[in-house]
């Protein structure tokens, strides 16, 4: 009997705990076998590459929480990148006006998104995967397939004159001045804000806590009044402004629009956020694994890299984590619940 009961406590402490062990322990060897991995500067490198995964990560969350799945967040941030780039260098556009079409574009993707899934009942994933090719090619158009850069050559031969404001730059340039000379990129604390907003929605507040009823059961949170169609529609929204801030932030860092910057964004992002399922026992998505899934996804890149592994190995070690992480999580869980049941 004492056996059982420790065995059991071992199991609980191994789903609880097992992810956090393994982010230190990673961190540990990166900072043991990495050079240059535990000093300042690498630090804030991973926080300001974490930051804009991050969010679309959390944006994705939201989708997850209601049963739904987002894949066109990859092309909304490229998209979000170019418009800011093409409004101001084009069109020569304040920083303001870029950065509200690029809130709008994301809302509206992500209205779309949800009516086709809500209204026309398109599975989500086909929904979005359509989503994410038509964006890949619409934001070609305008530009014909080139990036956006300050006194680049127009379709009619004339040179652009716009400039990316000084403003918009200070989004994804500046660094906020801490105690021993540390450096806050401006990225990471908005990072730290939306993450924290979307804790407090979804985890203290009624509609939050509604749409964990949607994503557990549908029809029962129909039953009961909740409106299930606003609120999935209400998280394709997020998801689509979340993606959109995540390309603004990317835009003002470069100061261009490389049409080709937001090629991996799809999938750190998806990575984040289903690791977070493993964060503390949660078994379900929620803010706080998926912003430690995303500084898990952060150190591993920053170290593969800093210890010269070739760039091909990358997703693939990137893939072997999110897999053993999940089968960690739900093949515990499922014990644990087979204990309890028995």
């Amino acid at each position: 009997m004492k056996t059982t009961h420790m065995n059991k406590n071992a199991l609980e402490y191994a789903i609880r705990y097992g992810f956090i062990v393994l982010l230190g322990g990673l961190a540990l060897f990166f900072s043991l076998y990495a050079n240059g991995f535990a000093s300042p500067r690498s630090a804030v490198f991973i926080f300001q590459s974490v930051a804009i995964t991050g969010i679309l990560a959390l944006g994705v969350t939201c989708t997850l929480v209601v049963g739904g799945f987002d894949l066109s967040i990859g092309s909304v941030a490229t998209s979000s990148l170019m418009l800011s780039a093409y409004s101001m260098v084009v069109l020569e556009q304040s920083a303001f006006v870029a950065v509200a079409l690029c809130l709008v574009m994301g809302a509206v993707v992500g209205l779309i998104n949800g009516l086709l899934i809500v209204k026309m009942k398109v599975p989500d994933l086909l929904a979005t995967l359509g989503m994410m090719f038509l964006l890949i090619g619409l934001q070609r158009i305008p530009t014909q397939g080139n990036s956006v850069a300050t006194g680049m050559s127009l379709a009619d031969g004339r040179v652009a004159e716009g400039v990316f404001s000084e403003a918009f730059l200070w989004l994804g340039r500046h660094r906020f001045d801490l105690f021993l000379d540390r450096l806050l990129p401006v990225p990471v604390v908005i990072f730290l804000a939306i993450a924290v907003i979307i804790w407090l929605f979804l985890g203290f507040t009624r509609h939050g806590r509604l749409m964990y009823a949607i994503g557990s059961n549908e029809r029962a949170a129909s039953l009961v009044g909740t409106n299930v169609q606003r609120y999935k529609i209400a998280a394709y929204m997020i998801s689509g402004v979340l993606a959109s801030v995540g390309g603004i932030l990317l835009a003002a860092r470069l100061g261009r629009g490389d049409i080709a910057s937001g090629n991996n964004l799809l999938l750190d992002s998806v990575a984040a956020a289903l690791i977070g399922f493993a964060v503390l026992g949660a078994a379900r998505p929620n803010a706080f694994g998926t912003a430690a899934g995303a500084l898990f996804v952060g150190i591993l890149l920053q170290g593969l890299t800093m210890m010269n592994a070739p760039y091909y190995m990358q997703d693939f070690v990137k893939g072997a984590v999110l897999v053993a992480a999940l089968v960690f999580t739900f093949y515990l869980s499922s014990r644990r619940g087979g204990r309890r049941n028995a």
